[in-house]
């Protein structure tokens, strides 16, 4: 009895260094209890797994822009009228020029505004607008008939008074001193003489007064130029471009209505279309028209034979 000593039991961690690795027993407890714990967490509701993963509401402010936070609800179709400047750019001249014209009737004081930023009319457009009132004239007309008579005239008067009253208008707006040059006045001029000499001769004595008053008014425009070209450069705007000629001309269509601004013409200048054209000096002929554009253009007596010895 006394030989058999009694062995005391050991615990494992007696004989085994805790920092070496575990014996196999015990990597298969610690299996098998990781295995329970995964078993554990597997049972537990998913909604933990998904609010462990995603990001906090903080967080996701910060990281994405403002604006695909917020969304704005689309407003729906609904009408609404042209803003101004679509408005104006379905009007045509007429319509826009009738709501300019009621605008300054309205309010006086936007009409001297609206005549300062206006560009100026140039010969070209004021024409154009004196062709329009003649084509209405023209086509105001009954066809076929006498055009003279006066059931013609009553047709076609509110059309003949129209462009009688833009004629009277815009002759002044190239007049001086208004208008300065000469040749732009001229110009005027000569195209809205031919206007009248378009109008009809009226049976009536009363109603060929329309055109013998605008022959009258254009007579005096003439003069009026004349006169203040010749005061500049001595008149030599009104000499070049053969002024001279073309009134004469407008004055023969007329039945010599124009004779006061032929007279104003062939007094201040001494150039004048009812002159000989080709006058006799010294045995040679000497055309005057010739003579005046060689004078002009500075190249007068180039052509001429040059003496040579004693005179």
């Amino acid at each position: 009895m006394s030989s058999i000593i009694a062995t005391p039991a050991l615990f494992p961690h007696q004989h085994q260094d805790p920092r070496l690795s575990p014996s196999h027993p015990m990597s298969y407890n610690l299996s098998t209890s990781a295995g329970r714990k995964r078993k554990a967490e597997d049972e537990e509701p998913p909604t933990d797994d998904r609010m462990s993963t995603s990001p906090s509401p903080s967080l996701h402010q910060r990281i994405l822009p403002a604006h695909r936070i917020t969304k704005r609800p689309r407003a729906g179709a609904s009408g609404r009228p042209l803003s101004l400047f679509r408005l104006l750019e379905t009007l045509d001249a007429d319509s826009l020029r009738g709501v300019l014209q009621t605008i300054c009737q309205r309010h006086p004081g936007l009409g001297t505004e609206i005549e300062q930023t206006a560009p100026r009319p140039s010969v070209a457009s004021a024409l154009a607008v004196l062709k329009q009132y003649e084509s209405t004239l023209q086509a105001a007309f009954p066809f076929g008939g006498n055009q003279t008579s006066d059931y013609a005239y009553n047709r076609v008067k509110s059309a003949l008074g129209n462009l009688l009253e833009a004629l009277a208008d815009f002759t002044p707006h190239f007049l001086p001193p208004n208008e300065q040059q000469a040749s732009q006045s001229l110009s005027f001029l000569d195209s809205a003489t031919e206007i009248i000499h378009h109008l009809p001769d009226w049976n009536s004595f009363q109603h060929r007064l329309h055109k013998q008053n605008a022959y009258e008014e254009i007579s005096k425009a003439w003069t009026l130029v004349i006169q203040e070209a010749a005061k500049r450069a001595g008149g030599i705007q009104v000499q070049y471009g053969g002024w001279d000629q073309k009134l004469t001309k407008h004055n023969q269509q007329s039945g010599g209505k124009l004779q006061e601004a032929v007279n104003e013409m062939s007094n201040h200048l001494g150039w004048i279309g009812s002159q000989p054209s080709i006058q006799q000096h010294g045995g040679r002929s000497i055309d005057l028209s010739s003579v005046r554009q060689e004078l002009l253009s500075g190249t007068y007596g180039s052509n001429l034979p040059v003496r040579v010895g004693p005179w």
